[in-house]
């Protein structure tokens, strides 16, 4: 069972003046991973709040799996994948890459999304777009090797080739 944290990046977010739709509906896509949801936030795109969350929910609280929405996209205060290169060990390119190709899929402007994965200890961090579309596109093409990379990340040593 993964222990799982949500942290929404928005400016506007952290200071009440907007929804967090993307983060309500992550919360709900989260259910199909086996595990629990121990965390939830709504933090400013301020590169050090961020990387100071990771590395809490990570080294600090031992949580499997951190999902983050917002800061992914190429405006100057989009600093989500900086602020989580900073705090990585080893970086997952493939999960970007087939979050983009499959967001291209259904629109252009998706190759402009810089949310990447990697990971920090035993924590799998997951940048996902803002918009609750590019949330829902981007878990969705994620979601089936979740639980493998979890286990991997835990130190599972059993195959990984496809049975």
């Amino acid at each position: 069972m993964a222990r799982i944290a949500i942290l929404t990046i928005s400016d506007k977010g952290s200071e009440g003046q907007r929804d967090d739709a993307s983060g309500a509906l992550l919360k709900e896509l989260v259910r199909k991973v086996p595990g629990e949801l121990i965390y939830y936030k709504i933090i400013p795109d301020e590169r050090e709040v961020i990387r100071e969350h990771l590395i809490l929910l990570s080294d600090r609280d031992h949580l499997d799996l951190v999902i983050t929405t917002g800061g992914t996209g190429v405006s100057p205060r989009d600093v989500t994948p900086e602020a989580t290169l900073e705090v990585v060990d080893r970086v997952i390119p493939g999960i970007g890459e087939a979050m983009r190709m499959e967001g291209y899929r259904q629109n252009p402007r998706a190759i402009i999304a810089r949310g990447m994965a990697g990971i920090r200890g035993r924590t799998l961090i997951v940048n996902l777009p803002g918009s609750p579309r590019g949330v829902r596109e981007s878990f969705e093409v994620i979601l089936p090797v979740l639980p493998h990379v979890l286990e991997k990340i835990r130190g599972d040593e059993g195959d990984c080739a496809i049975p």
